[in-house]
């Protein structure tokens, strides 16, 4: 089974713990927390703290997670155009994912979502549509979308360390939003079920909210070029 970023920084935090307490030695640790990164599944991680306590002074111990189900992995590509595409639960983020949406609409929901590797890149195309990404606490969001009559919102900077994993958004949004908002994990969240109807009414309230912020935004253009036209005239 594959293991998260999460399950390697738990691993890496007991490393470190063991650093401290002098059951390491700093080129044991630098050694163990290489392989902690490098490691892909479970299995891998778990003999890099077999000889070590479980528990250390007061906090709890990190813990391998091997009672999740493994993560499902389906296409990089999510394309939605005049419909609505979405992606939840425990998935497997790879490291490149692309989407598009063209008078649509996407929501990727990573909070319970499993990464390929450390840093990963959704690069997105939107044309008239709206892309909704959801994030967990401690994970870093780095954007280079090229907006053109369009938006990309970022969530406010979390705590996170040199080592948290890495999302970055690359591509372009054209008359289109990138919303991101950073939300912790529920009960529900990793259901993996979720109704027709609430779908479909907050895919028509993204739309709607969107086709609001194109007019607004033609509404200014027009009166940029009737500003300029006055401006040569007078001249």
């Amino acid at each position: 089974m594959r293991a998260s970023d999460a399950d390697r920084d738990r691993i890496a935090d007991q490393l470190r713990e063991a650093l401290a307490e002098g059951r390491l030695t700093p080129d044991e640790h630098s050694e163990r927390l290489d392989a902690v990164y490098q490691a892909k599944t479970y299995a891998e991680l778990a003999p890099i703290v077999a000889d070590l306590p479980a528990t250390g002074g007061s906090r709890p111990a990190p813990v391998v997670r091997d009672d999740l189900p493994a993560p499902q992995a389906g296409s990089p590509n999510l394309v939605a155009i005049f419909s609505g595409a979405e992606r939840k639960g425990r998935w497997l983020v790879e490291p490149q994912t692309n989407v598009v949406s063209v008078l649509g609409g996407v929501e990727l929901d990573l909070r319970q979502a499993v990464l390929a590797q450390r840093e990963v890149n959704i690069n997105v195309v939107a044309i008239l549509g709206g892309v909704s990404i959801t994030v967990p606490p401690g994970v870093r969001v780095v954007s280079s979308v090229a907006s053109i009559l369009g938006g990309c919102s970022l969530p406010p900077d979390d705590a996170v360390g040199a080592d948290a994993p890495v999302i970055r958004l690359t591509g372009m949004a054209l008359l289109s939003g990138i919303d991101v908002k950073r939300l912790a994990a529920d009960a529900s969240a990793g259901s993996g079920e979720i109704g027709g109807r609430d779908f479909h009414t907050r895919q028509r309230h993204l739309h709607r909210e969107f086709r609001e912020k194109q007019r607004a935004v033609h509404r200014e253009f027009r009166e940029q070029q009737r500003q300029l036209r006055r401006q040569q005239r007078d001249r």
